[in-house]
């Protein structure tokens, strides 16, 4: 396991932050936040009234109904999975990959984190069988899981887990006595809504599913740190809920006053916020279109993106033409395919996949423009991938793909 370490390349100081959506702010969100800016004194731990009601309606306008009194809003979804995993204890289970925030915090607490394998068709969710041997295997040894981390819309897969195949995984995993933690922050991102129906974890088994939803994936900028989380009802509920904000009180993890103000304005989803989610899903789910068309026109393996911002690349096809450039595990393609495409491309090992594999995650804002005024263009154009710098983007991240390829043909044996 080489140059995993702090000097550049450590796996939690140096790991990447959720795929940004590369555009200015929205302005009527800038002007709620300018004009909280005065507010001196702190939301309370967990969120204040006005930002609970606020998420309450949303989760009601998606068919998870809860009071407000069942929902927590803290400072970005890492500090309320850091906080549930406290107060669950026992063992963690994950997929592989999974999004690269879910693991550190669980190991932080010296809880142990056991990745499960995923279905062929999807990320997010482990495979039922492979999840219930894990936990027989985890037990068998001594050990105590108790939590599930899942995704039905995927950071890093960028897929969306069909409905029977969540279900299966849900149930195998309420029959195992795990809780689950539903990470549905790309949820409202969705490329083609008629394409795939999100079903969220709650609705199929409600007494054993807490939902958390950082609104970084479609309603905030990543700056702005806020997130809510609501929990099942019932007497397990009211306890997880009444130690969840224990610890939150422990870590002085409040949503600042102003942030507060923008989130539930967002969450109330007025018609400039719902405009802009809708505009900039639609332009990202364009450029993901095109990227995955240039890696698997190069030869490269990756499921169609589905959802976010981003796609997830596996180039063991072109380990060949890759090792003869330098390149022999997941850390030496990101420094590679970094340098080459001039934007980050966080290797698999961030995401709990195995070093030797050559994977990446590839996001699409960087692709945007580099200024406020072209991330602009991006938004307006009814043809954003014709726009001349989106165009360049494109053209160059095709070139670097297609000299690969090139390279790994030459270097074929004739037959």
């Amino acid at each position: 396991m080489r140059r995993t370490e702090a000097e550049g390349h450590g796996p939690v100081r140096y790991g990447p932050p959720l795929p940004a959506d590369g555009l200015p702010v929205l302005p009527e969100l800038a002007d709620v936040l300018a004009r909280a800016a005065h507010r001196a004194d702190a939301e309370p731990v967990g969120g204040g009234p006005a930002l609970l009601e606020a998420a309450r309606g949303y989760g009601e306008r998606r068919g998870l109904p809860a009071g407000a009194d069942r929902i927590v809003a803290g400072p970005g979804a890492p500090a309320l999975l850091l906080a549930l995993t406290a107060v669950l204890g026992g063992d963690v289970l994950v997929p592989r990959p999974c999004a690269a925030w879910w693991t550190p915090y669980a190991r932080a607490l010296g809880r142990p984190v056991f990745h499960v394998a995923t279905p062929a068709e999807c990320g997010g969710v482990p495979d039922p069988y492979a999840l219930l041997e894990t936990v027989r295997r985890v037990r068998d040894e001594g050990g105590d899981p108790r939590l599930l981390v899942l995704s039905v819309a995927d950071d890093p897969t960028a897929t969306v887990a069909p409905p029977e195949v969540l279900h299966e995984a849900v149930e195998a995993a309420a029959g195992a006595g795990l809780h689950l933690v539903s990470d549905e922050t790309w949820r409202d991102t969705l490329h083609d809504v008629h394409d795939t129906v999100p079903v969220s974890p709650a609705e199929m088994l409600p007494e054993h599913v807490t939902v958390v939803t950082d609104l970084a994936g479609a309603l905030l900028p990543p700056g702005w740190p806020a997130a809510v989380a609501r929990f099942p009802a019932g007497p397990a509920g009211d306890g997880l809920h009444a130690r969840v904000l224990d610890v939150l009180t422990a870590l002085g993890a409040r949503v600042a006053a102003p942030v507060a103000a923008a989130a539930a304005y967002a969450l109330g989803e007025p018609e400039p916020v719902t405009a802009r989610v809708a505009t900039a899903v639609r332009l990202h789910a364009r450029v993901a279109e095109a990227v995955h068309a240039a890696v698997v026109g190069a030869g490269a393996l990756s499921l169609p993106p589905r959802a976010g911002r981003h796609l997830y690349v596996d180039l063991a096809p072109l380990r060949s033409t890759l090792s003869a450039r330098g390149v022999g595990d997941a850390q030496d393609l990101e420094d590679f395919l970094g340098a080459r495409l001039g934007m980050p491309a966080p290797g698999g090992h961030r995401f709990g996949d195995d070093l030797g594999a050559l994977r990446v995650r590839l996001s699409t804002g960087p692709l945007l423009g580099t200024t406020d005024t072209e991330r602009t263009e991006c938004l307006t154009s009814p043809a954003p991938l014709e726009l001349p710098h989106v165009h360049r983007a494109l053209i160059h991240l095709r070139s670097v793909f297609d000299d690969l390829r090139d390279d790994a043909q030459r270097w074929e044996p004739s037959r």
